[in-house]
């Protein structure tokens, strides 16, 4: 291995004064003080993580390490401003020759200065996702791709498999072929349009955010002079979170790296939770495979949560394999063990949760340092009615709100249109799902349908006699159905076979035995192909399809359609209203996504719906490679919560299945593996 970089004197830009072993424990102060060479920093939950890097940077500099000679990477926005600022408030001043920022903000740096060299003017464009997937619909076009009826992949979708082959390394025939099957028949297709596509944005002289990754790497591979330039120039490179790098990043740190070997990457291999988006485990877990002779520091005093809690943690992932060993430490006194509780239904969970919520605040607990995590957005569902119906304010951090998704909106737009035919908003939706029809062509749609629901008349009403004019259509009727048949002379050609099927499901939702219950209904609009909707419109559409299964199971509860949608406009407004949260300082519970509290802390954690087939999900344990990654997402909400920990899940689901028969659950394989004198065993029956 290269050790040609030897340390030299130099007048440093900043004169520090720093007591590194005053100021950071034993195994931050190795991994800071670390000899020039490849280190591998596996820092735990709540190790000071960025700690270490901003006091890395700062020991280099002290060093005699010019500053522009450092690269610092980061994953994003948020995490390289904090590290940055936390550097200038530990020097004293800025430093604006260090090179530090995401790894897309650099690739772009890079590019301005040499974008002639991968065929670029340095004046490109750089297109956001909606500028990107427009580009794509236009190579669709001039590739004179017929779209109708065929359930070929929507823009969207093209999008998701381009960007995943930049980033994995995988050709797009490898994607289609694997992770997108059932496009298989447009593979030869999709293939060309990738080729047209990378054309394209080319000739209009734009990237995407994956070019500034992509092109940057292919700049260093395809470039000697490039190359060697910058390898001399990084003598000193640092990457945050490596344990969620994908195949082209890891590439692009390597090939800089390659000259000095000054490579430190940090990061927690058992919070690597994103292979679903393309990052690569292997990349932290085989880093001292690639870096022979590479330091090792792991540092694992954790100063976020009690004892108790870490003793669970510690358990939680020991069962993973494919790890780096290592046993938390507490930095805290002693506190309450953490608590398992089995619930008979998740309407006891939500009881449970919110009177447990109510009694923390009246201890003192402050709302905002509560949270209650789950893996998926459909686990929380009957807990945001029991919230509500206890006045308790919540907040939802998960990314897009529930009930605000566009499958959800879709599908209930068909129970709210039969359920009030004079629903404009929801009429609109559904028909421009179909094929050809826009805004004006939904506008114009309307005004011709809202016509034959106030004539009472159908192609089929035409026949009868002019006495016998129908009224407005009973929930029992079919009369909505002609309606629309009604309408079919209007509707645009390339959308009449989409159109006949729509008129066919309305038919279907308003049978008797079909419209009284929200459940049935929304297992018929899947059965009736807006599941293939699903899967050309978005590239995760097997979560959106689980979402509305589970919705359909949610639903089964109600005891009338109309109940059904009257509590979810309730949770929608109160949503709504939660959207502001951040304008205002009001405390509020805080629900979430595991993966959305990834590098949040919380006083008291509650983590819901610990049950086999939900967390861990189905999908997931049909692989060891995905059970262990479910197991480190358990453990990223284990070690979110500082001093009190619940663990809960329902031994029954309601409404399950098709017949809408309970179902008893079993625990979360992952609880079997936490030692019971680690918990309080609650028993609420």
């Amino acid at each position: 291995m290269s050790r040609e970089y030897v340390l030299k004197p130099y007048r440093p830009e900043v004169n520090l004064q720093i007591d590194y072993a005053q100021e950071l424990n034993a195994q931050q102060l190795a991994a800071v003080t670390a000899p020039p060479g490849p280190a591998l920093v596996i820092a735990g939950a709540g190790s000071g993580k960025t700690r270490t890097l901003t006091y890395r940077v700062a020991y280099l500099l002290e060093q005699g390490i010019p500053a522009d000679r450092i690269l610092l990477l980061t994953f994003t926005n948020k995490a390289a401003g904090e590290m940055m600022r936390r550097i200038s408030d530990l020097l004293g001043q800025e430093l604006r020759s260090l090179w530090g920022g995401t790894f897309h903000s650099i690739g772009a740096r890079v590019l301005r200065l040499h974008a002639d060299v991968v065929g670029y003017q340095k004046d490109f464009t750089i297109l956001d996702r909606d500028d990107a997937q427009d580009l794509i619909k236009a190579c669709v076009a001039d590739a004179g791709i017929e779209t109708k009826g065929t359930h070929f992949p929507k823009p969207a979708v093209l999008n998701e498999i381009f960007s995943l082959t930049a980033n994995t390394h995988k050709t797009t025939e490898e994607l289609v072929d694997g992770q997108f099957s059932y496009f298989s028949q447009f593979a030869a297709q999709i293939v060309d349009l990738a080729k047209r596509y990378t054309a394209r944005k080319r000739s209009t002289n734009a990237m995407d955010f994956d070019d500034l990754l992509a092109l940057w790497l292919k700049l260093l591979q395809d470039n000697a002079e490039v190359r060697e330039h910058y390898q001399r120039r990084f003598q000193f490179i640092l990457v945050d979170e490596y344990q969620d790098t994908n195949k082209l990043q890891s590439d692009l740190i390597d090939l800089l790296a390659a000259k000095h070997h000054n490579v430190t990457v940090v990061g927690d291999d058992a919070q690597s939770i994103y292979a679903w988006r393309g990052a690569n485990f292997a990349n932290i877990l085989e880093f001292p495979k690639r870096y022979p002779g590479a330091n090792v520091f792991k540092i694992e005093t954790n100063y976020r949560s009690t004892p108790e809690i870490l003793n669970l943690a510690n358990a939680a992932i020991a069962a993973n394999v494919n790890q780096f060993a290592k046993e938390l430490a507490p930095a805290r006194k002693s506190g309450v063990k953490p608590a398992l509780v089995a619930c008979q239904d998740a309407g006891q969970q939500s009881a449970l949760i919110a009177q447990r919520v109510l009694e923390l605040r009246e201890e003192g607990v402050n709302l905002n340092q509560v949270a209650v995590l789950y893996r998926s957005h459909f686990h929380a569902l009957e807990l945001q009615l029991e919230l509500t119906r206890q006045q308790i304010p919540f907040s939802i951090t998960s990314g897009i709100r529930f009930f605000e998704q566009a499958h959800i909106k879709d599908a209930t737009a068909y129970l709210k249109l039969v359920a009030n035919p004079r629903d404009e908003i929801s009429f609109k939706r559904l028909v421009q799902l179909l094929p050809g029809v826009a805004a004006k062509g939904a506008d114009k749609l309307f005004h011709y349908f809202s016509k034959q629901m106030a004539d009472g008349r159908s192609e089929m009403g035409k026949e009868q006699s002019s006495s016998s004019l129908p009224q407005l259509p009973s929930p029992n009727s079919h009369q909505l159905a002609a309606a629309l048949q009604a309408c079919a002379k209007a509707v645009p050609k390339k959308a009449a076979v989409a159109w006949a099927q729509f008129v066919a499901t309305i038919s279907q939702l308003e049978d008797p035995a079909v419209r009284k219950s929200a459940s049935k209904m929304l297992r018929l609009v899947m059965d009736a192909g807006y599941d293939d909707y699903l899967k050309e419109t978005y590239a995760n559409y097997e979560r959106r399809l689980e979402e509305l299964q589970q919705l359909a199971e949610f639903a089964f509860q109600f005891g009338s359609v109309e109940e059904f949608l009257t509590q979810l406009a309730l949770l929608t407004n109160v949503e709504a209203e939660d959207g502001n949260a951040a304008k205002d300082d009001a405390e509020k519970l805080k629900l979430s996504t595991i993966h959305q509290a990834k590098g949040l802390e919380f006083d008291a954690v509650f983590v819901i719906m610990l049950c086999d087939g939900m967390f861990p999900s189905t999908r997931s344990m049909e692989s060891s490679e995905g059970e262990e990654e479910e197991r480190r997402l358990f453990y990223v909400a284990v070690t979110r919560a500082k001093n009190e920990l619940y663990l809960t899940y329902p031994l029954i689901r309601g409404g399950f299945g098709n017949s809408g028969s309970d179902m008893f659950q079993s625990p979360s394989r992952f609880l079997s593996e936490i030692p019971k004198h680690l918990v309080n065993e609650w028993n609420l029956r």
